[in-house]
């Protein structure tokens, strides 16, 4: 498929699939004999973990290691695994921020509630 396509499936923008070739996260990408990208679906499914990856907030430090880590192969599953772990524990942090931040935003519109019922 094309960029357009691919772009598309995964989510990202074809500007941000270029740029990912460009800093080697993404696997090499064939091209046609017209010169264009041909993405495979193992590439799309690819860009799409890259998309959500980033989405949540992932570093592109640490988007790069772990597509030097897949490029080692199989024997560097258990590092992959260890830094989706580390990122899971930094997601869920961010979410119990998140549920608090919107406790104290309840609590000051609720205020506002009570404001307005008495003018």
């Amino acid at each position: 498929m094309r960029i357009s396509e691919a772009s598309t499936i995964s989510g990202l923008s074809a500007d941000t699939i270029r740029y990912y070739e460009k800093s080697g996260i993404v696997p090499a990408i064939d091209r046609g004999a017209d010169g264009l990208r041909r993405f495979s679906p193992e590439i799309v499914e690819w860009l799409t973990l890259l998309y959500w990856l980033r989405r949540t907030g992932m570093p592109m430090k640490e988007m790069r290691r772990f597509a030097g880590l897949y490029r080692q192969g199989d024997e560097t599953v258990p590092e992959r695994r260890a830094l989706l772990v580390a990122h899971a524990k930094t997601l869920k942090k961010r979410r119990e921020e998140l549920d608090r931040c919107e406790q104290v935003l309840a609590v000051k519109l609720a205020a506002y509630d009570r404001i307005e019922g008495e003018i």
